[in-house]
C-alpha cells in the first residue's frame, strides 16, 4: 500500500526529487530574484519552487545562481533531535551541504535575508503520507507539534512568501486564493492529513480581499515605498523606489534605474534638505543615491556586502549604512555622499547589523545585531562602544530599533522570538520587562484572546512618543504599543507579507504611520491617534493604497511584472522625526503645525 502511495505521490508531484542510493540530492539555487530565492534546480514540487522531498540520506546543496551578495544557509527549523541540526554557515558566496537522515520537516532561511526559504521533507517510505514528523523545532529552541497551529502557520507562511502566485492582488476583484498542495502528510501521533484541507480549515481560502480606500485627512508631502520585487523589462535584478503623493494618494514616479541595476532596493533615507534618496541595494553591495523630484540617477558607492539600513545623523547630516552581510565588527559604514564616499568603518562589536537607529541630537547610534541576539549602543561623543546588550536568545535575530524621539529608551525587535527587548539609552539596562507579542495567542490550538504579532519587523516610535508601530510578517498584523506603559494595546489586520512601517505627518497635525507588505501591492495607512487624546489603543487603519502604475505614473522603465509587490523600506517626505524636523527648509516647515514642528515641547 505505502509503495503504490508513493507512486501516486511521484506522478502529482512535478519535479519530486525522488533517487535510491548515493546519488539522492537536493539543490536549492540562491538567487537576487522574487519568490524562489531557495530555487529547486529539480523543478517545483506540486507547485512550490522552492520545496524539495527525498528520503533518508538525501543530501542537500546550497549554491548561488546569479546572487549578488553572500548568504548563509541555515535551518530555520526541524524535525525535533534531528541528526546533522541545526545546521549554519557564516555570510558566503560559496556553496554548502548537508545530508538530511531524520524524517520531517525542514526549512532553510539566510539569516542575511530571512524570507529567503526553502523547505525539504525527508520521507520515510515505509509509513504513510509524507513525513511532516512528530514535533518540529526552530533554530531559537521553540519546539511544537507538527499538528499545532503555530507548525501549519509557519508552513502556510512559507507558501504565501516563496510563490508570487499566492501574492494579494489588490488590483484585482477576484478572492485571494493560495494554492495549498492537496497531499497526505504524517503528522503528530502518525495521524495522515490532507494538507490542503487542514490549511484551508483553519485559516480559509478563496478570501475577499478588503477595499482600497483613501484617508479622510491628507497626509503631507509624499511617501516612498521600495516595492523591491517589481520585475522591469531592461533589468536582470528587480526593485523600485515608488513614491505616492500624500495630497492624492496617487503613485507619482517609479525609479527603476535600469542604467546601474539598481539591485533589490530595500531602505532610503534622505539628506537635510530632503532632495537627494539614499537607497540601499540588499542583494548587492551598493548604497545608490537619486534625485528625489527628477528621478535622475547621482551616484552607486561600493559599501559592503548586502547593506541594509541607511539613516542620517542629526548633527552632521552624514549617513550611516548597516552592512548586514559584513563578517566583521566594522558593519556600519560612515560617509559624506557627495564629498567623496566613505569616511570610515565603525566598529559596532558585532557583525552584521539590520534596522539601526539614531538619536535624536547626533550623540547616539543602535544597532540590532541579528547573528548574536544583541545590540549595540555606540556613543558618538566619545566614539566608541558604549553597550552590547543581550535583547533575547542568542537565536532570537534581532532585527529592527525604534527609539524614544528624546532617544532615552529604545526598542529592540526580536524576529524569532516575537518579542521586544526594552533599553535605556544612557545605562545599557533593561528598561522594563520585554514584550511578548505572543502573549495572547495559543501555539497549539491557535486561539487568540488580545492584540497578536508574530515575527516583528520594522518598529519605528511615532515622533510624538506616544506609540511604537510594527509590522509582523507571520500574523499579518500591525501591533501598537503604549510607550507610557509599555504595553501592547491593539493589533490590526495587515496586508499579506507585513514588513515595514515609517512616520509621516498627517495634514493639520498628529501622524499617519505607512506600512509596507513584501506579498501584496498596497500601502496602508494607519492613524495612531484618530481621537487627538494621545490614546494609541484607538489607532486604525484608515487608508489602503494601490501602488501599481497608472498612465500617469513617470517611470524610467517598463513593468513586466509584479507591478507594485515587494513593499518593504518606506520613507516619508518630510522626515518629521525628533532632531530631524528641526533642520528642515521653510518650505516643508511652512506645512506643519507647531507641534509637528516641536513634537516634545509644543502643544496645539
Amino acid at each position: 500500500m505505502k509503495k503504490l502511495l508513493i507512486m501516486i505521490i511521484l506522478m502529482v508531484l512535478p519535479g519530486l526529487v525522488w533517487a535510491k542510493g548515493s546519488d539522492r540530492r537536493i539543490t536549492f539555487e540562491l538567487n537576487d530574484g522574487p519568490g524562489n530565492w531557495y530555487r529547486n534546480a529539480n523543478g517545483p514540487v506540486a507547485g512550490l519552487g522552492s520545496l524539495g522531498v527525498g528520503t533518508p540520506g538525501v543530501e542537500v546543496v546550497f549554491t548561488r545562481d546569479g546572487s549578488n551578495t553572500v548568504h548563509t544557509y541555515t535551518s530555520l527549523l526541524y524535525p525535533t533531535g534531528a541528526r546533522n541540526m541545526p545546521f549554519d554557515t557564516d555570510p558566503q558566496k560559496g556553496s554548502e551541504s548537508v545530508t538530511l537522515r531524520t524524517p520531517g520537516l525542514y526549512v532553510f532561511f539566510c539569516q542575511v535575508h530571512p524570507y529567503m526559504l526553502g523547505a525539504v521533507i525527508v520521507d520515510d517510505p515505509n509509513t504513510e503520507g509524507l513525513d511532516l514528523g512528530e514535533s518540529i523545532t526552530l533554530i531559537n529552541g521553540i519546539t511544537v507539534p507538527t499538528s499545532s497551529d503555530l507548525a501549519t502557520r509557519l508552513l502556510r507562511g512559507f507558501m504565501v512568501l516563496t510563490e508570487p502566485g499566492n501574492w494579494q492582488n489588490f488590483s484585482s476583484s477576484d478572492p485571494w486564493h493560495i494554492n495549498y498542495p492537496s497531499v497526505p502528510v504524517r503528522i503528530t501521533g502518525g495521524a495522515v492529513v490532507d494538507l490542503a484541507s487542514v490549511l484551508e480549515a483553519r485559516y480559509g481560502n478563496d478570501t475577499a480581499l478588503p477595499s482600497l480606500m483613501k484617508p479622510e485627512h491628507d497626509g503631507v508631502g509624499e511617501v516612498w515605498v521600495n516595492t523591491q520585487f517589481e520585475r522591469t523589462a531592461n533589468k536582470r535584478k528587480p526593485g523600485a523606489a515608488a513614491v505616492v503623493d500624500a495630497t492624492d494618494w496617487q503613485v507619482k514616479r517609479k525609479v527603476f534605474l535600469p542604467d546601474v541595476e539598481l539591485n533589490n532596493p530595500h531602505n532610503m533615507w534622505t539628506d537635510r534638505d530632503q532632495n537627494l534618496i539614499y537607497v540601499t541595494e540588499w542583494f548587492d553591495s551598493k548604497l545608490t543615491i537619486f534625485d528625489r523630484v527628477s528621478g535622475q540617477f547621482i551616484d552607486r558607492i561600493q559599501v559592503g556586502e548586502a547593506p541594509a539600513h541607511v539613516m542620517t545623523r542629526v548633527d552632521t547630516d552624514q549617513l550611516h549604512v548597516s552592512i548586514n552581510g559584513s563578517d566583521r565588527n566594522e558593519s556600519v559604514v560612515e560617509l559624506s555622499p557627495l564629498a567623496g564616499g566613505i569616511e570610515r568603518r565603525i566598529d559596532v562589536g558585532r557583525p552584521g547589523p539590520h534596522a539601526h537607529w539614531m538619536g535624536h541630537d547626533g550623540g547616539t547610534m543602535v544597532t540590532p545585531n541579528v547573528f548574536t541576539g544583541d545590540s549595540t549602543i555606540y556613543d558618538f561623543v566619545r566614539d566608541g562602544i558604549q553597550d552590547i546588550v543581550p535583547t533575547g536568545s542568542v537565536e532570537s535575530h534581532p532585527i529592527a530599533t525604534g527609539m524614544m524621539p528624546d532617544s532615552s529608551k529604545y526598542y529592540v525587535a526580536n524576529f524569532l522570538d516575537s518579542t521586544f527587548a526594552i533599553i535605556e539609552t544612557a545605562t545599557g539596562k533593561e528598561f522594563a520587562p520585554p514584550i511578548d507579542l505572543l502573549q495572547n495567542y495559543n501555539a497549539l490550538t491557535g486561539e487568540i484572546n488580545g492584540p497578536v504579532g508574530g515575527l516583528p519587523i520594522q518598529t519605528p516610535v511615532s515622533p510624538d512618543g506616544i506609540a511604537m508601530v510594527t509590522a509582523n510578517i507571520l500574523t499579518d498584523t500591525i501591533t501598537i504599543v503604549d510607550t507610557k506603559t509599555d504595553t501592547l494595546v491593539a493589533s490590526l489586520p495587515c496586508a499579506a507579507g507585513c514588513h515595514g512601517v515609517q512616520f509621516g505627518a498627517k495634514a493639520g497635525g498628529g501622524y499617519y504611520a505607512y506600512v509596507s507588505s513584501q506579498s501584496a501591492n498596497v500601502l496602508q495607512v494607519v492613524d495612531i491617534d484618530p481621537n487627538g487624546d494621545g490614546n494609541p489603543a484607538d489607532a486604525k487603519v484608515v487608508g489602503r493604497i494601490l501602488l501599481t502604475s497608472t498612465s500617469n505614473t513617470a517611470s524610467d522603465d517598463t513593468i513586466t511584472a509584479l507591478d507594485g509587490m515587494g513593499g518593504q523600506g518606506l520613507l516619508p517626505i518630510p522626515v518629521v522625526y525628533n532632531g530631524w524636523v528641526q533642520n528642515l527648509p521653510q518650505s516643508w516647515k511652512n506645512q506643519l503645525t507647531p507641534q509637528q514642528l516641536d513634537p516634545l515641547n509644543s502643544s496645539e
